[in-house]
């Protein structure tokens, strides 16, 4: 089983990060430096093969080890490639349909540091309800008592999700529990 959305959305995130590395001037070793990790550790990430590429604060800590920013990142990933659509389905992504345009994204304000470093206490996360988050992105959870759960997603089978967040350790939630859970898809340091 892959460990992300699909092996070539990594692979994709990993040529972008590439390139930019190569524009920049640099060898896989001089970058690794830059963040303290060997040329190997670097290559991983661009071969897609290291876990954690597609999470903010690695693109961060890695793109500006370049001189760049995550977003120079995301025009160098540029859109994703067309996939083969019946007629009248629209388009549709690798693995997972298009399910039209964005129906209205939430924000919630973190109130705690349980999420640290991936976000703290004053981060504003915009969530999408009905966007599943893939392993090891953010995610709010809403409970079926009302409260919400902000967590980074990591597993689902049928009777449970698995999550990780408050303290690092893996948390289990039974599916029975939940209402919905949605992808957090940008994270705005105010």
């Amino acid at each position: 089983m892959p460990r992300f959305e699909s092996d070539s959305d990594a692979r994709r995130l990993g040529e972008a990060l590439a390139a930019l590395r190569r524009e920049s001037g640099l060898s896989q070793a001089e970058a690794g430096e830059r963040v303290g990790m060997t040329s190997q550790g670097w290559g991983l990430y661009e071969s897609g093969k290291r876990p954690g590429l597609f999470r903010p604060d690695v693109q961060r800590r890695l793109t500006t080890a370049l001189g760049a920013s995550p977003e120079a990142l995301a025009l160098k990933l540029g859109p994703p490639p067309a996939a083969a659509a019946e007629p009248g389905s629209g388009m549709e992504s690798a693995g997972r349909p298009f399910a039209g345009p964005l129906t209205g994204a939430r924000r919630l304000q973190l109130s705690d540091d349980d999420l640290a470093p991936w976000a703290a206490s004053g981060v504003v996360l915009e969530y999408e309800p009905g966007r599943w988050p893939r392993r090891d992105q953010g995610c709010v959870i809403e409970m079926a008592d009302g409260e919400l759960r902000v967590r980074l997603y990591d597993r689902a089978d049928a009777d449970a999700l698995f999550v990780r967040g408050v303290r690092g350790g893996e948390e289990r939630i039974a599916r029975t529990a939940t209402r919905q859970v949605s992808a957090v898809v940008a994270r705005l340091d105010m």
